[in-house]
């Protein structure tokens, strides 16, 4: 018979990860290899992505917050050349799709903000209760 993790371990390591805590971390935290915990990862990751899809549709926003990365390659934008080629500013759009999907379930549905008193989904009409790590785990599994 296969492992396998029992809820409130599965839980743990996702809110860990929902946290910001690296995954060598929560192994050391938890006794769970960084396998498992890269594969539950990517697919609570996908069913949060499935979720956040589902449930954010026609919301009426106000306001929309983005941020985005800057910094140089060799040198800074006014020091370059015209004859210099892959050097000067540098925008990084990227991310981590099972991540993101994660990342963002968790902050809409969990997190409560001290500026709204509630979470995000709930502000927005999507959800009238504030959701655990369990409850978001169990949503998308």
């Amino acid at each position: 018979m296969a492992n396998v993790l029992n809820t409130d371990k599965q839980n743990m390591i996702i809110g860990a990860l929902a946290e910001g805590s690296s995954i060598r971390s929560i192994e050391r935290m938890t006794g769970v290899h960084r396998d498992t915990i890269r594969r539950l990862g990517v697919r609570i990751g996908q069913g949060c992505t499935a979720l956040m899809d589902e449930k954010m549709r026609n919301l009426s926003c106000n306001r929309l917050e983005m941020d985005e990365i800057w910094g140089f390659v060799g040198k800074k934008e006014k020091h370059v050349r015209p004859d210099e080629d892959g050097v000067g500013s540098v925008w990084t759009y990227c991310a981590i799709h099972a991540a993101v999907g994660l990342h963002f379930a968790y902050y809409n549905f969990v997190k409560r903000h001290s500026t709204i008193h509630c979470t995000p989904a709930m502000a927005a009409g999507v959800t009238n209760t504030f959701w655990s790590v369990g409850e978001l785990v169990e949503a998308v599994a």
